[in-house]
């Protein structure tokens, strides 16, 4: 017991216990605790930019083969679109089967679209597939680390590494520096992982406190439906292809769970990258193929995201009594193949990708969507913890598939092997452990 309280792990929960507890008795106080959750997530997005920038440069320097680099990227790209089809799929057949909507008979004269009027010009941006593209360049090398854009960070860190690659030693002491760098980075998320627990605290009680515990437990037939398509995803379909790659699903959300216990209270997958990429190199994956797939992932592999865009659609046309034909569905699986790309970032990211399918199908009324403005923070918990988990399960495919990974060192992690359990602790060590070393902070 003392061993639950003294981890990260068990001081999450406990701070999550502690937050819904105050948001039900004291809601006042509890909506003035945001700025814990808010500054929290704020300090990990500051560090963000230069530790993805170190990693993916840092890798594609060691890797040596510029074409394998490549081909990593390709086989994570070809995965990600498989994924992304089947998550659409199942939230398309999940909807039909259990007809949340149905019966609600909404009108829509009823509704109020000045709730709608951000999300829908954020849409706009997302309508142009040119200026999707353009967007993905940044201005600059700054402005790309000053606006946090994952994406256009990742651009130019993929262009620097190749660049540093082709160089060789010529640039040895500058890959040398970033090294150096993403080590001092690392130590700086160690400081600011510490603070989950007051983060987590802050968020949930202000969102028990502004919502009610009855917005906890008595969210809709539409979350309890997104819950148990996450779940059918994440247990069946990822659980088939953990298996298929020699692994299993439960014992990597196992030793994924401090991660997924922040991510649970703050509703954000933001709040856990680096330590995300750190674990799953310890755990045996290629530096260089973690450093290209979680980053890329965080954008182009957005799984929870997926279900929830063919659910909230067709939920919002059974609301509406909107009838929707074959060649409907068939269009909002395709346009939201392309609206759920490089959303990350974006400002009510799953509100503003619904703005932008929905606007693609003339039948489903947009301002559908005030209908599900009210849960969109529930629901964004397990968006987030599906494409955290996805990313996580795709980063130890493409390893699987490029042999980026030491099975036997996986294994020993995954079935807790005391020698290589990773340990959040503030000795120095080497950025590659060797077996019996303990990780350096995170």
């Amino acid at each position: 017991m003392l061993k639950f309280f003294n981890s990260l792990f068990g001081r999450v929960v406990i701070a999550l216990v502690a937050g819904i507890v105050i948001g039900a008795v004291y809601p006042h106080f509890a909506q003035s605790l945001r700025p814990l959750g808010d500054g929290f997530l704020k300090l990990i997005k500051m560090v963000i930019g230069p530790i993805v920038f170190c990693v993916v440069v840092s890798g594609m320097a060691h890797a040596g083969d510029l074409r394998k680099v490549g081909r990593v990227g390709l086989k994570a790209v070809v995965y990600f679109e498989v994924m992304t089809t089947i998550a659409l799929v199942i939230g398309a057949v999940l909807a039909y089967a259990t007809r949340p909507g149905v019966g609600m008979n909404i009108n829509l004269h009823s509704l109020d679209p000045a709730s709608l009027a951000t999300y829908t010009e954020n849409a706009k941006s997302l309508k142009d597939t040119a200026g999707f593209l353009l967007k993905i360049i940044p201005d600059t090398a700054i402005n790309a680390f000053a606006t946090g854009d994952i994406l256009q960070i990742l651009v130019f860190s993929v262009l620097f590494g190749s660049a540093l690659s082709l160089l060789g030693n010529k640039a040895q002491r500058v890959s040398g520096l970033i090294d150096e760098l993403s080590q001092v980075f690392f130590r700086v998320m160690g400081f600011i992982i510490k603070l989950a627990p007051l983060g987590v605290l802050g968020a949930i009680a202000f969102t028990t406190g502004t919502y009610g515990v009855e917005s906890l437990k008595q969210l809709g037939m539409l979350v309890l439906v997104f819950y148990a398509s996450c779940l059918v995803f994440v247990v069946v379909v990822l659980g088939i292809v953990m298996r298929l790659a020699g692994f299993s699903i439960f014992k990597l959300i196992r030793y994924l769970r401090e991660e997924l216990s922040i991510v649970l209270g703050t509703a954000s997958s933001d709040a856990v990258l680096p330590q995300i990429m750190r674990k799953l190199e310890w755990m045996g994956v290629k530096d260089s193929t973690v450093g290209l797939v979680i980053p890329t992932g965080y954008s182009f592999n957005l799984d929870g995201f997926s279900i929830y865009l063919t659910l909230a659609v067709i939920f919002i046309a059974q609301a509406t009594n909107t009838p929707l034909s074959l060649h409907d569905l068939i269009v909002v699986v395709l346009v939201s193949l392309v609206t759920s790309k490089g959303a990350h970032g974006i400002p009510g990211s799953a509100i503003v990708i619904l703005a932008a399918t929905l606007s693609a199908i003339p039948a489903i009324p947009v301002l559908g969507l005030v209908l599900i403005l009210p849960v969109d923070w529930f629901v964004g918990i397990a968006r987030a913890l599906t494409n955290l988990i996805g990313n996580c399960v795709a980063t130890v495919v493409v390893a699987v598939w490029e042999n980026d990974i030491d099975r036997a060192r996986a294994h020993r992690v995954l079935n807790r092997d005391a020698a290589l359990r990773y340990v959040a602790a503030g000795e120095d060590a080497s950025v590659e452990p060797l077996a019996g070393e303990r990780m350096p902070a995170v």
